[in-house]
């Protein structure tokens, strides 16, 4: 018998940060995320708790947790995009029906109880968060950004009653042998000169977050209004992500564009991968680890993709090609490795195609489940 209990205690709320923790040790591709983050989850005040609700629990058999899940009632989600939906996220277990069937249950059930009619997932607060399932690259490091899993959770989930909503790709790129394209480079700059746009500089990161802070968040709500799973940014998220993007942003790897008027209008962030600085300290804060941080902050030999956004009023004018060539150019100069994309939807055409400029190739791709929810419910015990 699987007992399944809401995580209250504070036992109960280390067992669910530390589980994956544990069932992953040694492995060479999971990445955690930072623990004391983890840990916010489970106060009052964590910062989306003004637009969610949030449940967690633990499975258990004989006494040992084998399993742990999240669902989240994402109040500002639904309102979004007309919907009904509990989303479920943190959900790690060991390669046992029984255990998957009884942890979905309680939350299939704590969706009904809130009066939602689907279940989606893995999907976080926002896609800030990590999300999606890993069912192509088990054999690839893990961003800093995203979640690994192991290749039976598919299994797992997919017997409970799910199917695909949507994919992400991932891909891997390199500087392209010999520079790149010459007509792609002449594109960006010929838009350039054309809309009178040019980058931004500023003396440090700090400097130039708090110059243009209000325009990248008004630039990123444009840029994604209409990509899955977003939602609206509210004060105090704003405050946290530029708390956080602060520490991991290196001011080589900001690219923005600005025009006459000294107006932001288009913005790309590329953090160097602190994949291999956390791995060691299972996502503690020790002081190797925060060295290891500092150290691929300012050397990094991997970089990841964070975000491209551009006002509305200047899409379609090729600036995503005088940006690319710029990051490309800062990768070459700065001896990287590669760089990894992180999530691009399966259907997002326009930046699959602009990758091919890069030597590239998909490494991972990532799913999103979907089920509708009926009355019945999981034969477990649920305290």
């Amino acid at each position: 018998m699987i007992e399944v209990r809401e995580v209250k205690t504070k036992k109960q709320r280390k067992e669910f940060v530390e589980f994956p923790l544990n069932l992953y040790k040694g492995n060479e591709y999971f990445v955690p995320p930072l623990y004391g983050d983890e840990m916010k989850i489970f106060r009052p005040d964590y910062m989306y708790y003004d637009q969610a609700e949030a449940v967690y629990y633990n499975a258990y058999r004989d006494g040992v947790i084998v399993g742990r899940i999240s669902g989240i009632l994402q109040h500002a989600a639904n309102k979004k995009w007309g919907q009904n939906r509990v989303r479920f996220t943190r959900f790690d277990a060991i390669d046992d029906q029984e255990v998957a069937d009884a942890l979905f249950a309680a939350v299939e059930d704590w969706a009904r109880q809130k009066g939602m009619t689907e279940i989606v997932g893995p999907l976080g607060f926002s896609d800030l968060e990590r999300e999606g399932l890993l069912i192509e690259g088990f054999d690839q490091m893990n961003t800093f950004e995203e979640q690994y899993n192991y290749p039976y959770y598919q299994r797992l989930i997919e017997n409970c009653g799910y199917g695909k909503d949507v994919d992400w790709l991932e891909h891997q790129l390199r500087a392209p042998k010999g520079g790149f394209d010459p007509r792609y480079r002449k594109i960006g700059d010929m838009m350039l000169q054309k809309y009178n746009l040019h980058f931004a500089t500023a003396r440090s990161t700090r400097q130039f977050i708090k110059k243009y802070a209000n325009d990248i968040f008004e630039i990123w709500d444009e840029t994604y209004e209409q990509i899955y799973g977003t939602v609206p940014f509210t004060e105090r998220l704003k405050k946290e992500i530029v708390a956080q993007f602060g520490l991991l942003i290196n001011k080589r790897y900001i690219k923005a564009l600005y025009n006459e008027e000294g107006k932001l209008v288009a913005f790309g962030f590329v953090f160097p991968s602190i994949s291999d600085a956390v791995r060691p300290s299972g996502g503690r804060l020790t002081l190797p680890c925060i060295f290891r941080i500092l150290r691929s902050k300012y050397h990094p030999k991997v970089v990841d993709l964070a975000i491209i956004g551009v006002r509305d009023e200047y899409k379609n004018r090729g600036l995503p090609a005088a940006m690319l060539t710029e990051l490309g150019d800062a990768m070459t100069d700065n001896i990287i490795e590669h760089a990894e994309t992180n999530l691009n939807l399966e259907h997002n055409i326009p930046i699959q195609n602009a990758w091919k400029y890069f030597d590239a190739y998909q490494n991972k791709r990532r799913r999103c489940f979907i089920k509708r929810l009926g009355h019945s419910s999981g034969d477990f015990e649920l305290r």
